[in-house]
């Protein structure tokens, strides 16, 4: 009978023992737990101001290509415009006179025209030129929505 009570109460010591670890060991994964619920709540922010800084990119570079269409549209425009009547396209120019002595009241024959590799030049600039107006808009709104917050 004493083998039998010291058998149970070795059992039942094993047991408690075993409880206890285990209650320890719950005590641990309940610490680990708010731990990693802290970091995630943490990370979930992080994400949300991600995406916001996301959709803001997003919007501005809908914002700045659609300019950018825009502003090839009319410059198109003005070159169809341009060479279906070129005679009112109007250039500031101005001509050397020539070092010679011409005869008196005699002006050039021919009125001061660009040459065509010149207006292909000039329309293929005034293009790069907003291409590159708005890629500089578009750097100082991502450098004010981003850097300067």
């Amino acid at each position: 009978m004493n083998t039998i009570r010291v058998a149970l109460f070795i059992a039942a010591w094993v047991a408690i023992w075993g409880m206890w670890k285990q209650h320890e060991r719950i005590g641990e994964l309940n610490t680990k737990n708010a731990e990693l619920l802290v970091e995630l709540t943490e990370q979930v922010k992080i994400n949300e101001d991600y995406q916001e800084r996301v959709q803001a990119l997003h919007k501005l570079d809908t914002k700045h290509t659609q300019e950018l269409a825009n502003a090839k549209i009319e410059i198109d425009k003005l070159r169809i415009t341009a060479e279906r009547s070129p005679e009112r396209v109007y250039i500031k120019a101005s001509c050397k006179k020539a070092e010679s002595t011409t005869a008196s009241g005699l002006d050039d024959a021919i009125t001061a025209r660009p040459t065509d590799s010149a207006i292909r030049n000039y329309w293929l600039l005034r293009e790069r030129i907003a291409k590159s107006e708005q890629m500089i808009k578009g750097l100082q709104d991502y450098i004010n929505l981003l850097c300067l917050q």
